[in-house]
């Protein structure tokens, strides 16, 4: 009497998870596309290099603009981290994952604190 069977409903509810999982990962696509991030100031390699140096003194995590563009002329998000590393060529910064930045690719650099949700007033 209108009684779904088991079988039909599992079959359901996986159809409508898997619905939900393409669509986030559609929506999260589409706010990446749409967010562009605005060119920051060009610093001076002297403003760079002291940055950096305080950032690995003082164990902060840092925020860094790459000098580098997409096609359509916008900057890729900052890269943020902690300075693991560095060599004569680069730094190590340690995020994420970590990741090598040549000191000639940094466009702009500035401390960085990760805001929680709770944090924000």
């Amino acid at each position: 009497m209108g009684m779904i069977q088991p079988y039909e409903d599992r079959k359901k509810l996986k159809w409508q998870g898997f619905f939900l999982s393409e669509h986030t990962t559609e929506i999260d696509t589409e706010t990446q596309r749409q967010f562009h991030c605005p060119p920051k100031e060009a610093l001076s390699s002297e403003e760079i290099n002291q940055c950096l140096f305080e950032a690995m003194k003082k164990n902060r995590a840092v925020a860094i603009q790459r000098e580098e563009v997409d096609q359509e002329g916008h900057y890729p998000p900052d890269i943020t981290g902690k300075i693991s590393g560095y060599d004569s060529l680069g730094i190590y910064l340690s995020g994420e994952s970590v990741e090598k930045i040549h000191y000639d690719e940094i466009r702009h650099v500035a401390f960085f604190e990760d805001k929680k949700w709770f944090d924000v007033t």
